[in-house]
């Protein structure tokens, strides 16, 4: 039987709607497309607003000669000097910088990441925004009467928009086998670092100050023979406190590369990219159900089976992260240098009994109640409200232990009422029925 025309307006309406959803799918970079348009949207985040606020004279920028612009952005960011990080591996921008004798700095907070070259041109700045993942700036390392931050959307995103980043503008640390140089020697291997990541393949390419006993990483090791691999010969890479000896720490803020900081940083790397993926998620599912419900005559906000499903899947993955699903053990106890985890535990907002999601544990996880800080970020309370309800619906029923996927069975049911307490005391917009 022919169709109608007013049926046949809808299947070919519809045609072309699904045939836009595929071309979106398949495009190199999805995010540079409606709804998200990562590069011509606005940022608003720590950065941008730290730049609005120099262009309007409410702050400003000293200028240091040795370490250039570093200090006043690290204060102007509330980025401590303790979170210091240096890795040794030509990895970055400025790879032509960046020696064993002279590692890239990197220091973090919650939402900011720092990246620090001697005698750089530039100082390498990115930001988790709320809406568009990894935004990526740069300030010249010259004096200036009016520095600025500038904004960078090419670049940085061959690295930072990969598999590696699940194909959104994200963060992400490496491990890489390095020559004497800071030569990566990739077909050593490589591998994309995060909290499930086994100790022993960490840190290659990294300076790593701390202790922790006979456990084995790669941090402090140069490649400089032909046989030497997988870093068996790295004894003296191991339960390393001084760096003296290897690079002039005095040229730093501090003489550190603190092991906390380090494996904090894994885990925030990872969470920041799957708060991102989310939100990018929901928001194309969404505008492309609205489009598709459009064609079809539908109300836009009509309901599709495979658009619940997409927002369900992306929040799944932010769960598995904020409870440490896949964590690697410690099989011994673990200490920094630096100060940074005292300095990060007394951020902590704390609930009734005085336990914070900021207390380390450091003896078998990293953290002694294993859902991640991150949930009190901005990044998370932007989420889109589909997404977060799922998420929320989600922790709800883990924590009464009515998940029965086995993917949670790390939680003890000790954990799940610390965490349920936690959040229930200290953290807004929790369903009705929080455990």
């Amino acid at each position: 039987m022919p169709l109608s025309n007013s049926r046949v307006w809808i299947a070919v309406m519809a045609i072309a709607v699904l045939t836009t959803i595929a071309e979106y799918t398949q495009a190199d970079d999805p995010f540079e497309r409606a709804p998200i348009e990562y590069s011509k949207s606005d940022p608003d985040n720590a950065v941008s607003r730290l730049q609005a606020k120099l262009e309007r004279g409410e702050a400003t920028l000293k200028y240091d000669p040795d370490q250039g612009y570093l200090p006043a952005v690290l204060d102007a960011l509330g980025v401590p000097t303790e979170s210091q990080m240096l890795v040794f591996s030509k990895t970055s921008l400025q790879r032509r910088r960046i020696s064993p004798r002279t590692p890239r700095a990197i220091y973090f907070n919650d939402d900011v990441y720092i990246g620090f070259c001697r005698a750089g041109e530039v100082m390498e700045i990115s930001v988790a925004d709320p809406q568009l993942g990894a935004v990526f700036y740069t300030i010249e390392q010259q004096e200036a009467v009016a520095p600025k931050l500038i904004r960078q959307t090419d670049n940085c995103l061959v690295c930072h928009s990969s598999s590696r980043t699940d194909g959104i503008p994200g963060h992400l640390a490496r491990s890489v086998f390095t020559g004497p140089s800071g030569e990566p020697i990739l077909s050593k291997g490589s591998k994309t670092v995060d909290y499930r990541t086994p100790f022993e393949d960490r840190w290659g390419g990294w300076y790593v100050t701390g202790t922790h006993g006979e456990q084995t990483h790669l941090g402090n090791f140069i490649v400089r023979g032909r046989e030497e691999a997988q870093g068996e010969e790295n004894a003296d890479g191991q339960n390393v406190t001084d760096l003296a000896d290897r690079l002039k720490v005095d040229q730093y803020l501090t003489a550190h590369s603190d092991i906390i900081a380090l494996m904090v940083l894994e885990h925030q790397t990872l969470m920041h990219n799957r708060l991102t993926k989310a939100n990018f998620e929901t928001r194309a599912a969404l505008y492309y159900q609205a489009d598709l419900n459009r064609a079809l005559g539908e109300p836009e906000d009509a309901p599709l089976e495979s658009v619940t499903r997409r927002i369900e899947t992306a929040a799944e993955d932010v769960v598995e992260a904020l409870l440490f699903v896949d964590e690697a053990e410690l099989t011994e106890p673990v200490a920094g240098t630096s100060g940074y985890a005292e300095l990060f535990s007394e951020l902590g907002v704390r609930d009734s009994s005085g336990r914070s999601l900021r207390d380390f544990d450091l003896e078998r996880r990293l953290f002694k109640h294993p859902c991640s800080y991150l949930i009190y970020s901005e990044a998370f309370d932007s989420l889109p409200k589909e997404v977060k309800s799922v998420i929320l619906s989600r922790l709800a029923e883990i924590l009464r232990g009515e998940d029965a996927s086995g993917r949670f069975d790390h939680l003890s049911a000790e954990d799940c009422q610390a965490i349920a307490d936690i959040l229930r005391d200290t953290k807004d917009g929790l369903p009705a029925d929080w455990p």
